[in-house]
């Protein structure tokens, strides 16, 4: 079974970016004996003005190149950064070399893992994985753009993989709504607040639900949100409006058009965690 992590990671007080870096997929993963390779999607919740994000180089290298670079530390020079603003979405497959800059917050899904190699440290002092970030790097240019696509008027997809899907979801104030959480399922509160479940929830908390229904109530501002599930693609019935008494519709699902081709950048047990790391 695939896993995921849901992390807020807090970097406004950064003076510096973090380390440039780049993860294993499954595969390499499994032959260092670890259970998965990481590979992550990004969605700003905020951004100081010119704060950067890095994907990917600006040219193609050679494995031998890509080495030399490392040694030096000319690499800081060949990643590409792109200014990046709130509400931005950014794929992240095993196998990219990234990075994030200061001033940023961001909310990050990833395969539940650990695995990271550093390319280049900021003068840290930290260990780099030179052979096996070599090993698993695609040297070369990335794709920044994610495509959403509207699913339906509460639902947008921001990203699926083989590994999850991340929607944005957007309730209407005093609404109510069914979640069916076929899949493990995390959702993460961007701004307002409702009752899921037993729990009043408001921004910055996370739920966390499997195989199971959950019963949510936005309240008077409504609640705008990230849902992030595994993968296989969109769940037409992740939400089903509920009705309401005296309310003249009849609660019917809402609609949900799952593209054929889904949207993406081009190019155990449960135990989740919601972290801020400084």
């Amino acid at each position: 079974a695939t896993f995921i992590e849901v992390e807020c990671l807090r970097m406004a007080k950064l003076n510096q970016p973090l380390s440039i870096q780049v993860h294993p997929d499954d595969t390499f993963a499994h032959s260092m004996g670890l259970p998965s390779g990481k590979t992550e999607g990004w969605y700003v919740l905020s951004a100081a003005p010119e704060a950067k994000v890095a994907l990917g180089l600006n040219q193609r290298l050679t494995p031998q190149q890509l080495r030399e670079t490392i040694d030096d530390g000319s690499i800081s020079d060949l990643v590409v950064w792109q200014t990046v603003s709130p509400d931005d979405v950014i794929f992240v497959p095993a196998g990219t070399i990234h990075a994030i800059g200061a001033g940023l917050v961001i909310a990050e899904l990833q395969e539940r893992s650990d695995a990271t190699f550093r390319l280049f440290d900021h003068g840290r002092q930290r260990e780099l994985r030179v052979e096996s970030a070599i090993a698993v790097a695609n040297a070369g240019p990335a794709d920044f753009q994610v495509q959403p696509n509207q699913l339906a008027a509460e639902r947008m997809l921001l990203v699926s993989s083989p590994h999850f899907v991340f929607e944005r979801i957007d309730l209407a104030p005093d609404s109510s709504w069914s979640q069916e959480a076929e899949r493990e399922t995390w959702r993460l509160v961007l701004s307002g607040a409702a009752r899921a479940g037993s729990l009043d929830v408001a921004t910055g908390d996370a739920i966390f639900v499997q195989s199971d229904r959950v019963d949510i109530h936005p309240g008077t501002i409504g609640m705008v949100g990230l849902a992030a599930y595994t993968g296989g693609g969109p769940v037409p019935h992740l939400l089903q409006r509920v009705r309401q008494p005296g309310a003249m519709d009849a609660g019917r699902p809402q609609d949900v058009q799952v593209p054929t081709s889904l949207t993406q950048a081009k190019g155990g047990p449960h135990d989740g965690r919601l972290e801020i790391t400084q």
